[in-house]
C-alpha cells in the first residue's frame, strides 16, 4: 500500500470526527467528555501511525514506535482520569 494514502485518510477521519461533534451540537445532544477524549485518542493514534509509517526507517522500528507511543498515551489518559475522579470525590 502506498504510504502517502495514509495522510488523506487521516485528514478525512479527523474531519469526520469534528463534523460528528458539530452535528451533535446542532442537534442539541449532550457531548460527553469521555466520547471526546476517546475520539481524540483515536485521532492521535491515527496521526501517529501516519507519522511513523511515512518515515524512512525499517517497518519493525515503525511498529514498535507506534506501540510505545500508544502505551504512553494510554498511561497519560488513565492518569488524567484518575486525577479527575480524585478531584470529584474530594470536592463532594
Amino acid at each position: 500500500m502506498d504510504e502517502w494514502i495514509l495522510i488523506p485518510v487521516s485528514i478525512i477521519l479527523s474531519s469526520g470526527f469534528v463534523g460528528w461533534l458539530i452535528w451533535r451540537a446542532v442537534k442539541k445532544q449532550p457531548i460527553k467528555v469521555h466520547l471526546v477524549m476517546y475520539g481524540l485518542s483515536v485521532l492521535t493514534g491515527i496521526l501517529s501511525i501516519v507519522f511513523f509509517m511515512t518515515m524512512d526507517i525499517p517497518t519493525i522500528a515503525k511498529v514498535l514506535g507506534v506501540i510505545v507511543l500508544g502505551g504512553v498515551l494510554i498511561y497519560l489518559a488513565a492518569r488524567m482520569q484518575r486525577q479527575e475522579q480524585a478531584g470529584k470525590t474530594s470536592s463532594q
